[in-house]
């Protein structure tokens, strides 16, 4: 809902949220607040508005010898202004700084939001969303600014946006054009990020912020292992499930900048968009360019509250309608049971054992095509390897067929390796600069994406296997980071090379709508390296990602923890691997490995064939059930009550809840065994509800949810060296799900 008041108050809030800006003095858009829901009348925002004093040390406008920039929340900051923070838009005419001053036009609201396949954006039916849009005009610089905010209706998240149009007749250029920025009142919160590396990706990192800047970034070509645009500002004293929490998450998965600065006077600005670092855009006159979308989220139960409203809003306004209900097939993939070594017998073998325990989809992942015998050759020519496949990749496709499986198979669309036929007859396709040194990584070169001709060779060639061999599934990799960054396709067009980070992932989301577009009903599981890609951007194509190339159960503990504050479950491929561990060498119990891999889109990539008949009736076991209570994943409310990065962390509790508050999935993992550990452990379940019994279907016990909330449910006994009778749980590394059902209401 959407208030107006004189044309320049604006409030748009819901159930779940406010968020109120008004026009400045100086004609642009001055923020108000963000948070809570509030019923403020006009003379409360006028109140909040009205100041009578100025800050010391401060330049000041000549028109208004009390107004300033330097101390007033802002929308959308310009930078070199009477405010020296950081600002989200920097303008220039050859070697010439503007400084524009968009002043208030008009307004006009919209409602519902299409989805559009050209590129990722947030969408919703007409009764779902509506949008202010508000224009801005600069007269002096013949510049229009229009900036969206976007409000969903029982959702706590504004989304925004901003579209610059260039009504001048000379060029002008962007030399930094962010998608977000947010000015809160006060200073004392923590930055929250989610940083890491290759098989370490998102884990939570805190920061107490004091005067100055914060800032996390990727300058990669990706949103990366080494950091996520999910960002947080987390109110002192704050945790994981209590106080105010600030989110931003960037609908975009090219470079990024994130921060979140302190000025003198102790307010906070959080921004988020598109790195300036690697990013100029030339507007001619006529032309326009709009940001990527920031999603701007709000809790105040911590955390974990916040990584609910998160999943609630993607899960309707991101991901694809026909996955938002449909269960996700259960896959094998060939990696780690084959890797190279793939022959048409070894697998059917494998998909025999597939079929036994249950397995919905088989997938072939690297080295089906050319010459693949490892990683060094063959990407870029989409061909059959008839060695390893005598008869086509379509033959072995229709046996999987005809064993009642789905068929997926794996890709690397945006790489070639310098042997192969694509880049001998196109070696203008290949990222390099032409001349200087250039890098080459995993044996491979990045294709130029900026290209239209090279998105059109790649889709074509994989339309055609796609088509042949009837695949269901696609996992889409990318294994190399962008380096020596140069087009020779923009060279010939005359285009900035400061252009080619954002033209490249328009170059990818092309690739994405033309196979979505002439194959509707393919799935696309996103994957770079492992979670180097894991973002909204992706999201938007490919309803789950693979969270990373580390499947170590432990590791996956604090992983899984950091992607559930900013992303749904159901958006995480979780698989479970052998033992040891291919990345660690831990030798976890398969109980534990399925037990965390549950907690997101199930898979499974070992070889069937090794385990043991008692093993292979357990994954069977595990795959049925999971089969049966799989909805609890894309329906339910996730929630952390310990995780790694919070208090203890020898112990990790999360738990999933249905709509109606009828099943609640606990999990509970204790990484060390503790040689004196206490007889009796609770666990408070918040999410039970207080007026029902449930059954604990590890015991068969009833108890009420009031109970299970304000003392807990007793978790299984582990062995502390002292209760060997008793134990449960004995060991490193061990694990409980306990399920908790309604039984019946609870008689007052």
């Amino acid at each position: 809902m959407l208030d107006v008041y004189d044309n320049r108050i604006f409030h748009l809030h819901n159930d779940q949220i406010s968020y109120a800006l008004h026009v400045l003095p100086n004609g642009q858009l001055g923020h108000l607040y963000f948070g809570a829901p509030m019923h403020g009348s006009q003379a409360d925002w006028q109140y909040l508005i009205d100041s009578g004093s100025k800050s010391g040390g401060t330049v000041k406008f000549s028109a208004d010898s009390d107004f300033t920039l330097a101390d007033t929340a802002q929308e959308y900051p310009v930078w070199g202004t009477t405010d020296y923070r950081q600002g989200a838009l920097a303008i220039s005419q050859g070697q010439t700084p503007l400084y524009p001053d968009f002043q208030y036009d008009h307004y006009q609201v919209l409602r519902g939001k299409k989805r559009d396949l050209g590129f990722p954006r947030t969408f919703g039916e007409d009764d779902e969303v509506e949008t202010l849009q508000i224009t801005l005009v600069d007269h002096v610089l013949a510049l229009r600014l229009v900036q969206s905010y976007s409000l969903f209706q029982n959702q706590a998240v504004i989304v925004r946006s901003q579209t610059i149009t260039n009504e001048s007749d000379q060029v002008v250029i962007l030399d930094r054009m962010l998608s977000s920025s947010l000015d809160l009142p006060q200073g004392q919160f923590e930055f929250v990020h989610l940083s890491g590396t290759w098989a370490r990706e998102r884990q939570v990192k805190t920061q107490n912020l004091v005067q100055g800047r914060a800032v996390i970034e990727s300058l990669r070509g990706a949103s990366s292992h080494q950091q996520n645009p999910f960002v947080a500002l987390q109110r002192d004293h704050a945790d994981l499930n209590h106080g105010e929490v600030f989110g931003m998450n960037l609908v975009y998965s090219g470079n990024f900048i994130a921060e979140a600065e302190v000025n003198e006077w102790a307010q906070t600005r959080m921004m988020i968009g598109i790195h300036p670092t690697s990013f100029t855009w030339k507007l001619a006159p006529a032309d326009s360019f709009s940001t990527p979308e920031a999603v701007l989220s709000y809790s105040d139960q911590g955390l974990s509250g916040l990584g609910t409203v998160n999943t609630r809003f993607i899960r309707r306004h991101i991901i694809a309608p026909r996955w938002q209900n449909r269960p996700r097939p259960i896959v094998l993939n060939s990696w780690e049971a084959a890797y190279f070594d793939l022959t048409e017998e070894k697998l059917t073998t494998l998909l025999n054992a597939a079929e036994e325990v249950g397995i919905e989809c088989f997938a072939v992942d690297d080295g089906w095509f050319g010459q693949r015998d490892d990683d060094r050759s063959s990407l870029g020519d989409w061909v059959t390897d008839k060695k390893k496949f005598p008869q086509g990749i379509k033959r072995f496709s229709e046996t999987v067929h005809d064993h009642g499986l789905l068929f997926g198979l794996w890709f690397e669309p945006e790489m070639v390796s310098p042997g192969s036929q694509l880049i001998k007859a196109h070696p203008d396709w290949v990222v390099r600069p032409d001349q200087g040194r250039y890098s080459i990584a995993r044996g491979q070169y990045v294709l130029d994406f900026a290209n239209p001709a090279v998105v059109a060779n790649v889709f074509n060639q994989m339309k055609t296997v796609i088509q042949a061999a009837r695949v269901d599934y696609v996992k889409w990799d990318m294994n190399r980071n962008i380096t020596e960054a140069f087009s020779p396709y923009l060279q010939q067009q005359d285009r900035p090379q400061n252009e080619f980070f954002h033209r490249y992932m328009m170059g990818v989301y092309q690739l994405y709508q033309l196979l979505l577009t002439e194959f509707p009903d393919l799935l696309i599981e996103g994957c770079a390296g492992g979670g180097g890609r894991f973002d909204l951007g992706i999201l938007y194509y490919s309803p789950q990602i693979w969270v990373s190339d580390n499947s170590d159960a432990i590791a996956r503990l604090s992983i899984q923890s950091g992607t559930a504050l900013g992303y749904p479950l159901e958006a995480m491929s979780n698989h479970v691997t052998a033992v040891p561990n291919h990345q660690m060498q831990r030798i976890t119990p398969l109980a534990t490995r399925y037990n965390v891999a549950q907690f997101g889109t199930l898979g499974y990539e070992l070889d069937l064939t090794k385990l043991t008949a008692p093993e292979l009736v357990t994954v069977k076991k595990q795959i049925t059930w999971y089969k049966q209570q799989r909805p609890l994943v894309w329906q339910g409310a996730f929630q952390q009550l310990q995780a790694p990065a919070f208090g203890d962390k020898n112990t990790v509790a999360w738990t999933i809840t249905s709509p109606d508050r009828e099943h609640i999935r606990v999990g509970f993992f204790r990484i060390l065994a503790d040689a004196a550990g206490r007889s009796v452990d609770f666990l408070k379940i918040p999410s039970a509800d207080p007026t029902t019994q449930y059954r604990i279907d590890e015991t068969g016990s009833v108890v009420s949810g009031d109970v299970l909330r304000r003392v807990g449910l007793r978790l299984p006994y582990q062995f502390n060296g002292a209760n060997q009778t008793e134990a449960v749980l004995q060991g490193d590394f061990q694990s409980a799900v306990i399920e908790l059902t309604a039984v019946k209401k609870v008689s007052n």
